[in-house]
């Protein structure tokens, strides 16, 4: 019998005589076993073959390597590594400065710019513009853009120099104007000013903001420490550099227990450009000026009086705006030019036409707004001609008609309308405009808690 078979026969038979051992000596005993019948186990598992016994076979291959020539082919194949470095200009920089930074080692490249008419704009270094290039590894220009200035009443352009083999060129381009949108959102700790500029508010964004709310608040008495503003409004933007900030798109002030909100809203189709409006549609412009002049005195109101020339007593249908000659005129609103030139006593005269059934009057001009004719449409506030006293008038003033179903009602007292509501395909688009700008208010506001707890 094998050497393992006896084996594994005599455990067998160790585990009969393991169960008759007592409890006392099955310890030390079975260890034992066990310790000789794992040796056992591992004595008949065959060995591995000692490598130093097997014979070793040498093998020798030829392989061919590429030519000397064809490998610098590869190499010359490959892309060229090509670098984008930008410099700002600073003070007292030279060109040299400049290209040093941006890792330009091209002497041809200098020799370009020193010549070129062009080209020699980029030595107009103005600090604070902005200098890009592309090089290779070893510093030879591919290209370079700059913002170069063309004089105090010429907006700046960008200077392109691009290399085309051994040859360069330049040109000049019109830098293009870009806008941003821009939020901000403050918190009255003293006053308005210092708390839009802890926020770097433009100051005439914060000029829009008193002017937008100071019908629903005074700035001077009625704000309190904890009060907050949202503004969401546009910035204009030249070659990475800021130029000046537009108007409010939306605005939010939080005054007390009270919220405002405005926002900017062009109607489609429109010629008047767009104008405020609260969140739920409402204009908050008036249709309609309550003078057709800046700068005037009432001299004859909306009554009887006795008419200067024929020296009868009637109904005054308007108001006379006392102002010198040449004063300009005003449309009080938005229209349609219904009659233009002379009639009778009113002497030069123009009659607008606005929405609905409203009318206005403007008599015994001098002259008539540049090139304004019948039919023309015009906007608020557009210049439509200058006082005079032509007609039945003992001295320059603007007669001023407002008529509701062509009856005449005094401008002066009358409950001057809002702009004409919003259609509904205008409607609908404000409504998203307005959704747009409550989720901006919304990324803008602390959480609730937080109000909550600022109020205590």
């Amino acid at each position: 019998m094998p050497v393992s078979d006896k084996l594994l026969t005599l455990c067998a038979g160790a585990q009969q005589r393991i169960r008759a051992i007592p409890r006392s000596r099955l310890i030390s005993t079975s260890g034992l076993l066990l310790a000789l019948c794992a040796f056992g186990a591992a004595g008949v598992v065959p060995m591995a073959p000692d490598p130093s016994d097997l014979p070793v076979t040498a093998i020798a291959q030829n392989l061919d390597l590429p030519e000397i020539a064809e490998q610098i082919t590869r190499l010359t194949s490959l892309p060229e590594a090509l670098y984008v470095n930008e410099e700002m200009v600073r003070r007292g920089d030279t060109l040299a400065n400049v290209l040093e930074r941006l890792g330009v080692q091209d002497q041809e490249a200098v020799a370009f710019m020193s010549s070129d008419a062009t080209a020699k704009g980029v030595l107009q270094l103005k600090a604070g513009k902005r200098i890009q290039a592309r090089t290779t590894a070893d510093g030879r220009l591919q290209w370079l853009s700059a913002t170069v200035s063309e004089g105090s009443d010429e907006p700046d352009k960008t200077l392109q120099i691009e290399r085309a083999g051994d040859i360069f060129k330049a040109a000049k381009s019109e830098l293009a104007v870009e806008r941003q949108v821009e939020m901000r959102t403050g918190e009255i700790q003293s006053s308005l000013f210092a708390a839009t500029d802890a926020v770097r508010l433009p100051d005439s964004v914060t000029s829009q903001i008193v002017d937008m709310f100071s019908t629903d608040i005074d700035f001077r008495s009625e704000l309190r420490r904890g009060d907050r503003f949202n503004v969401v409004y546009e910035t204009f933007w030249q070659g990475g550099e800021y130029l000046y900030s537009g108007r409010i798109l939306a605005a939010e002030f939080r005054n007390g227990n009270n919220v405002y909100q405005n926002l900017w809203f062009e109607e489609p189709g429109s010629e008047q450009g767009g104008s405020y409006y609260d969140f739920t549609g409402h204009s908050l412009k008036k249709s309609f000026l309550k003078s057709p002049l800046e700068f005037s005195r009432i001299s004859s109101g909306f009554s009887m009086r006795k008419h200067p020339v024929s020296g009868a007593w009637r109904q005054h249908k308007g108001v006379d705006f006392a102002a010198p000659t040449g004063t300009p005129i005003r449309a009080a609103g938005e229209g349609k030019v219904e009659f233009i030139g002379p009639q009778n006593g009113y002497g030069n005269i123009v009659i607008l036409k606005h929405w609905s059934n409203y009318t206005t009057t403007y008599a015994h001009m001098s002259r008539f707004g540049k090139g304004l004719r019948k039919g023309d449409k015009v906007n608020q506030g557009d210049i439509i001609g200058y006082v005079g006293s032509t007609g039945w008038a003992t001295g320059p003033h603007l007669h001023y008609e407002f008529r509701v179903n062509n009856i005449a009602q005094d401008p002066m007292s009358i409950d001057i309308p809002n702009v004409q509501p919003l259609n509904k395909l205008a409607t609908k688009q404000f409504k998203e405009v307005a959704g747009e700008m409550s989720h901006r208010f919304a990324l803008l506001n602390p959480p609730a808690d937080d109000i909550k707890l600022a109020a205590k």
